[in-house]
């Protein structure tokens, strides 16, 4: 508790989220930026208030780390196992997952990456190849589909300026950390081209715990014309990453490093060949009408041998996003508009096979004789539109709706004849309509409200029953959001003050329950209550003998509940909701001492998380503080370093980074629900940066 006093006594009464860096005369010059909620959001959301990370924030911890730039906003909170192992929730939304991020939407440059049953993979990116992360809370973003937890929309590098330039990052670290980034960008007045190459190893603090990985990015422009602009975007990501997977209560305890015992027998790990192709054209058609549309290809090869079988898939999906908008005047007002929709399909193969590691002589994972064989057509389409009009001066209004419809076609080929198992589940359409209003209260302030449906699709294991066939009783999970916001902040945006407050009621709750190592079934069980307090708070302090400080803070507070949820003889009704914690604290502060020496300190506080859903039992709370320190400057003419080093966990706090709620006994041993986070580790890069 010691670190939660000095971080309130840090961080009272401000907060910045990050700054952005751009190149001035060769020179990196640090410019602040707002990163906090807007009114005007990016991406043609219209007034629905979204969350900007500039990339500043990203630099400021190490490049290996997306999880605590996210977990620097409010009401995001990711659970990180390993760098191949991640849980986003946002606002509770998405806790009950048992593995990866689900119940939220993600976009890579506008591009829908969500799988076909909603699950999303963001350690399939590279850190260093995005320029700024958007995240909208909750069912609000009506372009983009309207998913319980909201969206994520990942934005790539794309210099402003016209220029040519070399850049190599090398940052080197614990556990054998080595990362290196290369990238060649070059723009002028009709193309852009960013090409960025990226490996990263790392041996991991745990055992069976090594993550390699390779990574591609192109991202190019062409100005076809004044009115019309294409764009290609191939980004490729190919890793390999062994599993320690979560341990115990007694093993957490006896020591942190060591991995689950089967996992360490088998050598688990995942191979993961990822891909994604798009196609952007973007285009005016007039004075009070554009275009936007986008055609693209993913491809996902993993393989992950396990102690219970050998998993060997791959999914093929394909879709369009397209989007009209502009603005038309209508009785002395600008009414604002937007029309569109996408589609995505994928076909996802699956198979598994025995792993008769336990007779392979110590020599880990080995394939025996195939279990299963199956596929799957998924197929998710999402039609949306919004009105924008000022009524005021002061007071604008918008409304949207989105249509949603989803579609599973599930195919059994190791079952053939009478055995057979084919099913088909077509839910029925979603209408999820939003209304948003903004009131200006000052010339520096807003106060906001909303009122929005949304809805989680079952993921493939929740649609199946434990024989393997579609479940036809099993629905969508639907909510309807209430929130209400306020925003402040002076002309020289050097006040930032951003708060919320929410309720969202969640009926047909999707409940993952474990019948076995790897099997999972879905039930809808209940509703819940999930309520609580966003606040972010900034201030960028006038310069003190050329010295700029920025403190920060931000905090969460969660109320969330069952409201109603009986499991088997069990009335959970009334308990917090499983995987939340009720507090979270980020505070810090950074400091600018105009010769190129910067260092920035981050704080962070995690409350205690109920790891059942009879709240019997969890995790402790615990504190992390985190620093890092740099210096830029310009060498020769146009040789530009910069040289950081950072300390990560400095109290050597014993702690969980990851959790796995309502973990189940298998064989007489205790449950594992941790996922421990590193001890104390330093990393330090080196960024060299050339004009050609």
């Amino acid at each position: 508790m010691k670190y939660l006093f000095y971080a309130l006594f840090l961080s009272v009464g401000f907060l910045s989220l990050g700054q952005e860096t751009i190149e001035k005369d060769s020179i990196t010059v640090l410019q602040e930026v707002i990163v906090s909620d807007t009114l005007t959001a990016k991406n043609s959301i219209g007034i629905v208030p979204s969350q900007i990370i500039g990339a500043k924030i990203f630099q400021n911890h190490s490049p290996v780390d997306l999880v605590n730039s996210i977990n620097q906003v409010s009401g995001v909170y990711t659970l990180s196992g390993a760098l191949n192992t991640n849980r986003i929730t946002i606002r509770g939304v998405g806790a009950r997952t048992p593995f990866g991020t689900d119940k939220l939407r993600l976009y890579y440059n506008n591009i829908p990456v969500t799988n076909g049953t909603g699950f999303s993979t963001i350690e399939a990116f590279d850190l260093e190849n995005l320029t700024s992360v958007e995240i909208i809370k909750g069912p609000k973003a009506t372009g983009f589909g309207t998913n319980l937890g909201g969206a994520i929309v990942l934005n790539t590098k794309r210099i402003r300026n016209r220029s040519t330039r070399l850049t190599n990052n090398t940052t080197i670290g614990s556990y054998g950390l080595f990362k290196n980034s290369l990238g060649f960008t070059h723009s002028d007045d009709t193309f852009h081209l960013t090409l960025q190459y990226g490996h990263t190893e790392i041996d991991g603090y745990r055992e069976n715990n090594r993550f390699e990985r390779d990574g591609l990015l192109l991202n190019s422009n062409f100005k076809l014309s004044q009115k019309s602009e294409l764009g290609l975007l191939i980004n490729h990501i190919d890793y390999t990453a062994q599993i320690a997977s979560s341990i115990s209560q007694s093993a957490f305890d006896e020591d942190p490093t060591q991995a689950a015992f089967t996992w360490k027998s088998a050598q688990g790990f995942e191979s993961n060949n990822y891909t994604l192709i798009g196609l952007t054209h973007h285009y005016t058609i007039n004075s009070w009408l554009k275009n936007t549309t986008s055609l693209f290809y993913t491809y996902l090869d993993h393989y992950e041998p396990r102690p219970f079988n050998i998993l060997d898939e791959y999914t093929n999906g394909y879709g369009f996003r397209t989007l009209f908008s502009g603005k038309r005047n209508l009785a002395k007002k600008e009414l604002s508009y937007t029309l569109g929709g996408e589609l995505y399909k994928d076909e996802y193969t699956w198979e598994t096979l025995d792993n008769l590691y336990e007779e392979n002589n110590g020599n880990g994972s080995l394939e025996g004789e195939q279990i299963s064989d199956n596929k799957e057509f998924r197929r998710q389409f999402n039609g949306f539109a919004t009105l924008t009009y000022p009524f005021s001066n002061a007071f604008s209004a918008q409304i949207g709706i989105n249509i949603n419809k989803t579609k599973y076609d599930f195919r059994d080929l190791f079952n053939t004849g009478t055995g057979n198992k084919n099913a088909e589940r077509n839910f029925d359409v979603l209408l999820l309509p939003s209304l948003d209003l903004n009131y200006r209260v000052s010339s520096n302030g807003n106060l906001y409200a909303n009122i929005s449906r949304g809805y989680s699709n079952p993921s493939l294991e929740e649609t199946l029953t434990p024989d393997g066939l579609i479940n036809p009783d099993i629905k969508q999970e639907t909510g309807t959001n209430y929130e209400l916001g306020l925003t402040l902040g002076n002309t020289q945006k050097k006040l930032k003050f951003n708060m919320a407050i929410y309720r969202m009621d969640i009926k047909n709750l999707l409940v993952a329950e474990r019948v076995g190592d790897d099997q999972f079934i879905g039930r809808n069980v209940g509703k819940t209550k999930h309520q609580g307090l966003d606040l972010d708070l900034s201030y960028s302090i006038p310069p003190i003998v050329k010295i700029n400080l920025t403190p920060f803070i931000s905090y969460t507070f969660s109320d969330h509940s069952f409201v109603n949820f009986v499991d088997d003889d069990n009335d959970f009704s009334g308990n917090p909701l499983t995987g939340v914690p009720k507090h979270r604290l980020n505070s810090g502060i950074q400091a600018n001492f105009g010769n190129g020496f910067y260092i920035n300190t981050v704080f962070q506080f995690v409350d205690e998380i109920p790891l059942t859903d009879a709240n019997s039992l969890s995790s402790d709370s615990f504190s992390i503080l985190n620093t890092k320190m740099g210096y830029r400057t310009l060498l020769f003419k146009d040789l530009t370093l910069g040289i950081n080093f950072g300390i990560n966990n400095i109290a050597n706090t014993r702690y969980a980074r990851s959790v796995l709620i309502n973990a189940r006994s298998f064989g007489g041993r205790e449950p594992r629900y941790f996922y421990p986070g590193n001890d104390r580790n330093y990393y330090g890069g080196l960024r060299l940066s050339y004009p050609l």
